[in-house]
């Protein structure tokens, strides 16, 4: 996937996506696709499939100080060194440098970015849940926030088109409040992990454990340019075999082969413009990351795919007489009701028993609870609203734990070639409310090296995902003694909007111009030719992983703006 970045530039396109990453490449694919001559404009490096995975063959022993950041590493990674796992020497060339790209927070806020083609579509979890009835008409069922605009019949279609083309292994349920997808074989539990799925199953209604839903691929059907799991456990470093998907591997070269994507890198977008006349956007403003050089293009229709905080900073610096605030900010929406999922709370223990078994491979997966809460009869509490699933899964120790208990001489050789005991740990995903006053602002006297604001947060978890914790962590100790393990050690460790990194709802779609950003087909209630498909558009946040959304609505929206385009209503 090369020439394109080499394709001669032009000003002016029919359409231009802004971002690479899980939206962004669907738009720029399905755009394409219908034959739409698109400019895509990415404002991190160019990064190639399978070239610059630099650390994806690496051991352990191939990195300097074993792996672990120097003192100077964490120092440009400082606020993102807060999730434990972006600045492992191994994955922090995905991370950007804090101290070139800073914000700031009135409460903390843990804001892990990608700025490189393909964006975090080379580092994402892989989690790939339908939503349901259940969450589309939530807000609408309690009062919260504004009505989903759309139901899930309108996004079934949707979901199934996206999971034929990026593949989700798992197993079919048949539960309401998560539909199954068309899947690939599952990837299999462990023996452990089917212990506690059986034992779960025996003593919990309405409770099911099975393996995470994940776009990883398995079986036999043939994706092309991509092949099945290798089962190496190193997706964070970016896959060279192309087994999970991601933009890179999968829609940016579907968009390439079709000879109308023009991709340009290091293209920071800033603006949207807007005609008075028309009541529609002509095209964007860009600067360029390198030389600094200030750029316009122009097209018919527009994609904001640049990310939830990115995109909706793009939309509140395109200022203009008519948008005073941020393009399409009648509402005074624009940058509120910032949500994510909160976690780190829930359950591990030890389990005895097995001792003759093991597993072959190092599984990048492991085991799903899907939401049990709040669904209706038993299941309510009156304490909170909303629900959270799990993921987790069992594995065996190694040689350190003989570490651990000081052994040495011929006792310390023999435990080196035997494996530890098997643990089992489970964490829970809770469902964060829309909350007006959870927002993000624009600071203009604190700006970045390219002479533009930085972003502010003041969000937080408030009462009822506080209260939700509580049964998060409880429920997961209750199923763990269940299931027969012994040292049951329940946690719920300190955590902030955005270390989910789902950050979600800061230009909401809904009904009603009057209380949200984009209509039910992600336009701009006023600007018709604007669209934005990434997680700024949700209404709610559910307490599955968003992704599979993202990229169900960016082609639905596709659809939708090629056919306006060739009616002429945008």
């Amino acid at each position: 996937m090369n020439k394109f970045y080499y394709n001669e530039e032009q000003e002016s396109y029919d359409a231009i996506v802004v971002g690479t990453g899980i939206s962004g490449g669907w738009a720029a694919k399905e755009l394409c696709e219908k034959g739409l001559k698109t400019l895509v404009l990415e404002r991190g490096r160019m990064v190639k499939h399978i070239d610059d995975y630099e650390t994806a063959n690496m051991d352990p022993w191939d990195f300097p100080n074993g792996g672990k950041p120097t003192r100077a590493d964490i120092a440009k990674q400082e606020k993102q060194n807060r999730t434990g796992y972006t600045t492992k020497v191994e994955y922090a060339q995905w991370f950007v440098n804090d101290l070139e790209h800073p914000y700031n927070e009135t409460k903390r806020f843990d804001w892990m970015r990608g700025y490189h083609v393909g964006g975090r579509s080379l580092q994402w979890g892989r989690h790939s849940y339908r939503w349901s009835d259940i969450d589309f008409t939530a807000n609408q069922r309690e009062g919260i926030a504004v009505d989903w605009p759309v139901r899930y019949k309108d996004i079934a279609p949707w979901y199934e088109k996206v999971e034929t083309h990026i593949g989700v292994c798992g197993e079919a349920l048949n539960l309401p409040q998560l539909p199954d997808s068309n899947f690939l074989p599952m990837m299999e539990l462990n023996c452990v992990e089917q212990h506690v799925k059986e034992k779960v199953a025996e003593h919990f209604d309405g409770r099911v454990v099975t393996a995470g839903r994940i776009a990883n691929l398995t079986g036999t059907k043939k994706f092309e340019g991509r092949t099945n799991c290798q089962y190496r456990n190193r997706c964070m470093r970016g896959c060279p075999f192309g087994a999970y998907f991601s933009s890179l591997s999968s829609t940016l070269p579907a968009a390439e082969r079709t000879g109308n994507m023009t991709l340009r890198p290091d293209s920071i977008v800033h603006e949207v413009m807007y005609d008075p006349d028309t009541k529609k956007a002509t095209g964007v403003k860009v600067i360029d990351r390198l030389t600094k050089e200030t750029l316009e293009f122009k097209a018919k229709v527009i994609f904001l795919c640049a990310g939830s905080i990115a995109s909706t900073s793009i939309l509140m610096q395109s200022k203009s007489d008519r948008f005073p605030n941020g393009m399409g900010n009648d509402s005074d929406q624009l940058g509120r009701n910032i949500m994510d999922h909160h976690l780190k709370v829930g359950a591990k223990g030890k389990f005895d028993g097995f001792e003759d078994r093991y597993y072959k491979g190092r599984k990048p997966n492991g085991i799903y609870v899907p939401r049990f809460r709040n669904l209706g009869g038993d299941t309510n509490r009156k304490e909170y609203k909303r629900g959270f699933g799990y993921q987790g899964g069992a594995s065996r120790g190694d040689w350190e734990d003989s570490i651990a208990e000081l052994s040495y001489g011929k006792n310390l050789k023999n435990a080196i070639l035997k494996p530890g005991g098997w643990t089992f740990g489970m964490g829970g995903f809770g469902e964060v409310l829309p909350y007006q006053d959870n927002r993000m602002t624009l600071d203009y006297n604190k700006l970045d090296g390219w002479g533009l604001p930085t972003l502010t947060f003041d969000a937080e978890l408030k009462e009822n995902e506080w209260e939700m914790r509580k049964d998060m962590k409880q429920s997961a100790v209750d199923m763990l003694e269940k299931a027969g393990l012994r040292d049951v050690e329940p946690y719920d460790n300190p955590v902030a909007l955005g270390l989910g990194i789902h950050e979600m709802g800061t230009a909401r779609m809904g009904r009603n111009r009057r209380t949200s950003v984009l209509n039910g087909n992600n336009q701009i209630h006023d600007v018709p030719n604007v669209y934005v498909t990434d997680g700024s558009f949700m209404t709610s946040a559910s307490c599955v992983n968003p992704s599979l959304t993202y990229m169900a609505f960016t082609a639905r929206a596709a659809n939708h703006a090629a056919k306006e385009l060739k009616k002429g209503n945008i």
